[in-house]
């Protein structure tokens, strides 16, 4: 492949264009953060109020879901795919790409509780496209499909900071080897867990030790068989509330295909509700709920014991709700709202005895991520990178799987609507239609 001319030229053009694409991912990321700030921080408090009070996020979210519903239903590519099934690398057009921008902008900062990276993919490949075409380079779908993807994967990456989980993560998004990727990859990650708890259990357990290519970096406390047990015990629980929410995503696009605008908008105030009422139950800010949770997952992290029992609960209620309106509903990406209920719920759980909190929200968020996106080896590696700690890899490992095999075994939930679907004189412009 690589003697052959025009593989090379397509290398160093997807090499080029990862320049500009990286650089519109990040002024996009930035727009996002810097309205995100405004909204919800700095006009409550220019306002007088610190947080904001419990109404607040009813009056964007109702703008929101208007202006997510115009775009579905007036723009081609109807703002990129509905988030309930997922992420997808591919069907992208140059044409569809100012509807991803426009729903991610007119419904992320807003409090929508979804995360930038599914605008993201979009965004990227989208403009691969758009710069192929620019310079009229020959286009063939294999070629369409090897720039998008490029495309995608450096504007996630300015996301997740790290190009290998960008690159993994568009690998197995794509499904790179078809399903015997899977039959392969699965077998290989849970015994390369397995295997790695056992040299930690005999290497920390008995004193005896083996050589290893590791690196002596500082280490967390060292798993014990209650994280290890308890991780086994959290890892079903939370890839079934997971899997409930998508399912509930999934009645919600049902739902939202019959009238798409005026149903967007009620979403959009059922999602206002949910943030509402948990603002009123815990006397907490409205933005634990709101928004992706990817900050407020950092401000966990570092300071766990600032959330009382009752704010991990509710939290982890009403977020869910949200979360299950807005994959339905809105235009975003589902990996940093899972992120966080994952985080929330190790959280809560580490006060059990012999569960330490690393462990817990490491195979919590691991357990989570691996349910929304049906991605293990992305997940395993996504959140031991955000972790930074290589000592809990066993138990995200563990968890990851045990999530993986009990989603694929759950009954899926309605399909999503097509565009062929929806109602006549509701179709949005430039879908085909089906007979």
């Amino acid at each position: 492949m690589l003697s052959r001319p025009e593989y090379r030229k397509a290398l160093v053009f997807c090499g080029l264009i990862g320049i500009p694409v990286s650089l519109i991912a990040f002024w996009f990321l930035v727009a996002i953060q810097q309205l995100e700030e405004l909204i919800w921080t700095d006009w409550p408090r220019d306002l007088g109020y610190d947080p904001a009070p419990w109404w607040w996020a009813f009056p964007p979210l109702l703008v929101a879901g208007v202006a997510v519903g115009l775009i579905v239903t007036r723009l081609p590519g109807r703002g990129g795919h509905v988030p309930a099934g997922g992420l997808h690398p591919g069907g992208m057009t140059k044409n569809g790409l100012p509807g991803v921008v426009l729903a991610a902008l007119s419904g992320l900062p807003l409090g929508v509780v979804l995360g930038p990276e599914a605008p993201l993919i979009g965004l990227g490949g989208g403009l691969a496209l758009l710069f192929a075409s620019l310079v009229r380079a020959p286009q063939t779908d294999a070629s369409r499909g090897l720039l998008g993807a490029a495309g995608a994967a450096a504007a996630i990456s300015a996301l997740l900071g790290n190009p290998l989980v960008g690159a993994v993560l568009l690998m197995e998004v794509a499904g790179v080897g078809g399903p015997q990727l899977f039959l392969v990859m699965l077998p290989v990650l849970l015994s390369s867990g397995i295997g790695d708890l056992v040299f930690t259990g005999f290497g920390s357990w008995t004193g005896l030790h083996t050589g290893s290519l590791q690196l002596e970096l500082p280490r967390a406390p060292t798993l014990d068989v209650g994280d290890v047990l308890w991780s086994l015990l959290l890892a079903p629980t939370l890839a079934l509330l997971i899997h409930v929410v998508f399912v509930g995503g999934r009645f919600t696009a049902r739902f939202v295909s019959s009238w798409t605008l005026r149903n967007t908008a009620l979403c959009g105030l059922g999602t206002g509700g949910c943030i509402a009422l948990y603002t009123v139950a815990t006397g907490r800010a409205p933005s634990d709920v709101a928004l992706s949770g990817q900050a407020t997952l950092s401000t966990l992290a570092q300071d766990p014991h600032a959330w009382s029992v009752g704010a991990l609960v509710g939290v982890l209620a009403f977020k869910s709700l949200a979360y299950s309106l807005c994959l339905g509903s809105m235009r975003g990406g589902p990996v940093f709202p899972s992120l966080f209920l994952g985080g929330a719920a190790g959280a809560l759980l580490a006060p059990l005895p012999g569960f330490g909190l690393v462990p817990a929200m490491a195979a919590g968020m691991a357990a989570s991520l691996t349910a929304a996106l049906r991605l293990p080896v992305s997940s395993v590696i996504l959140v031991v990178v955000l972790l930074g700690n290589v000592d809990t890899v066993a138990v995200v490992v563990l968890a990851s799987v045990v999530s993986f095999v009990l989603t694929q075994l759950l009954p899926q939930g309605p399909r999503l609507p097509s565009p062929g679907e929806l109602p006549p004189g509701r179709a949005p412009r430039g879908a085909a239609s089906r007979p």
